[in-house]
């Protein structure tokens, strides 16, 4: 009962954040008027706030601005040792630089170190945490300029990426983001620049933990659906996550912004029902998660869970299994990474949501604005099948979706897909799956879900493998890259081809894209593709795994 509590509690509260949080972003994505700061950055940027950009020009300066962004970075973590506030901390070596540079900018924040034994305070709060804001404020820059070629007439352009990125920075992350840091504290979570004791770990090594930022931090890194920690248990330290309604607010900030982005494009696309239709395919495939994936813990499938009655094993006692399944399902359906317990810890099964949630290519309800563009990718193909069946153009929003629009929404579908498998199958050619803890399907699961992870841009681990070697870090650092950034630019390209047209008035023969049928249709198509292209894999790991247990 107290677990269906908590799951009912978060839906009501999303339901009432719904309306007037997706308006506002609405208002602050299409307002004319900059206020006196965001003047001031277009001033030091140099940019023209007026000008308007086509999807070459809006794709360059996402590419741009995040290759610059690694570059500081990736400089950053090579000096820290000559920083002020490094408390000691050595600089990084080259390889973990590069993956963690990578993971940062591309929104992933998958951390191949531990964050209290290896970042000083100023890399942390000006390094790391910068990127928290502003790779996820470039993921709702870019969903914003798809749903502008939607909505568009015939009009090239998709709007201005810098003042996309410095609105959405300043007047939606960072004001939530300040608010929450307050609760937080008030929950218990450390915020000072104290120094802290050395302790001694379980091998004898000495470590300075420190009492750091971790408040503002843990606000920025839910908000923006970033995982990265400022220690290495993550949410489940209880400086991270202190109680059980910190551990509540932490999963309402993943999936907050995210939930709420499908009233965004339902205003701006002129039509709030279609909002609700995206709304209602993101809430179908995420209750669908977190009913199996509580499922699968609760029953504790396997000889030892039910042998003692339940799958503790990796989950916080302050937590319980339900609480801790949830977060699991909200962290992995977003591009979050976080965590409030040990993935490879769980039953084969309740192992196994995790990576389908990822695979699912996290559109339900996603990262902020990486969830909101893939599921409008997928609904292109959805009426593209559907025009099939009928024998008819499939049209979205009055666009014609046509010969170059299935073009590179298939290439969109191909490219994270290709990543995790050619990762995966690389890493076992290659012999460096020997850094997994176990072998056997349970192994293959750990070398899976590393690449499905950094390709998807989620960055949590299954745990139970190491990475943190020259070639890991490489592999997984050029995954986030590919994975991040290769279906931006088609997302952008996407955007254009549909900006140009004239919009065509419906028919009788026009699918209605805000009815049941259409929902079901692409929920639909959203588990068939990853069923068809992720099965084989999962046949060898966790499922074949959890049917000889």
């Amino acid at each position: 009962m107290a677990g269906w509590l908590f799951v009912i509690t978060l839906i009501a509260a999303i339901a009432v954040c719904y309306r007037p949080l997706g308006d506002y972003m609405f208002k602050v994505v299409t307002s004319r008027r900059s206020s006196v700061v965001e003047r001031g950055v277009y001033r030091l940027v140099g940019v023209n706030p007026g000008a308007e950009q086509t999807w070459g020009v809006y794709a360059r300066s996402v590419l741009a601005f995040s290759a610059v962004s690694v570059l500081f970075l990736y400089l950053f973590l090579r000096v820290q040792d000559r920083l002020w506030l490094a408390l000691g901390m050595p600089k990084m070596a080259t390889h973990v630089a590069w993956n963690t540079a990578v993971s940062f900018v591309t929104n992933t924040n998958w951390q191949a170190y531990s964050g209290e034994s290896a970042l000083g305070h100023l890399v942390q709060m000006a390094g790391l945490a910068v990127q928290n804001f502003v790779s996820a404020a470039v993921g709702i820059a870019v969903a914003v300029a798809l749903v502008r070629g939607f909505a568009a007439r015939k009009n090239a352009s998709l709007g201005n990426f810098w003042v996309d990125l410095t609105r959405i920075t300043l007047r939606v992350l960072l004001p939530i983001c300040v608010l929450f840091a307050v609760v937080f504290m008030v929950g218990g979570m450390v915020q000072n620049l104290s120094g802290g004791t050395d302790v001694s770990t379980l091998t004898g090594a000495t470590q300075h933990i420190t009492g750091g930022p971790v408040a503002s931090q843990e606000a920025i890194k839910e908000l923006g659906t970033n995982g990265g920690g400022f220690y290495n248990a993550n949410s489940a330290h209880p400086f991270e996550n202190p109680t059980a309604w910190t551990n509540w607010l932490e999963i309402f900030l993943i999936l907050l912004i995210p939930f709420c982005l499908p009233r965004l494009f339902g205003r701006m696309a002129g039509q709030n029902r279609q909002g609700y239709a995206i709304l209602a395919i993101m809430a179908i495939l995420a209750l669908g998660s977190v009913a199996l994936t509580v499922g699968f813990e609760v029953h504790g499938g396997g000889t030892v869970p039910q042998a003692v009655g339940a799958a503790m094993e990796g989950k916080e006692v302050r937590f319980g299994i339900p609480d801790s399944a949830t977060f699991a399902s909200a962290t992995t359906l977003t591009s979050t990474g976080a965590v409030d317990s040990f993935h490879d810890s769980y039953t084969s099964f309740g192992g196994m949501m995790p990576m389908v949630n990822m695979m699912l290519g996290e559109v339900a309800p996603g990262g902020v604005g990486s969830g909101l563009y893939g599921l409008l990718v997928l609904a292109v193909i959805t009426v593209f099948v559907a025009g099939l069946m009928v024998g008819r153009t499939p049209e979205y929003l009055g666009k014609k979706i046509g010969a170059r629009e299935m073009k590179i929404a298939s290439l969109y579908l191909l490219t994270t897909p290709a990543l995790v498998l050619i990762g995966t199958a690389a890493a076992f050619a290659t012999g460096n799956n020997s850094t997994a803890l176990n072998s056997g399907p349970h192994g293959l699961s750990e070398v899976l879900y590393a690449f499905t992870s950094a390709a998807n841009n989620n960055g949590s681990a299954f745990a139970g493998i190491t990475v943190n070697t020259h070639w890991w870090d490489t592999a997984l650092g050029l995954a986030m890259l590919l994975g991040r950034f290769l279906p931006l630019v088609l997302v952008l390209a996407l955007a254009g081809s549909l900006a140009r047209q004239q919009p065509v008035p419906e028919s009788e023969g026009t699918l209605p894209t805000y009815k049941p049928l259409f929902v079901g249709m692409t929920v639909g198509v959203t588990l068939i593709v990853v069923a068809l292209t992720y099965f084989p894999a999962l046949a060898l790991g966790p499922l074949a795994e959890g049917f000889t247990s």
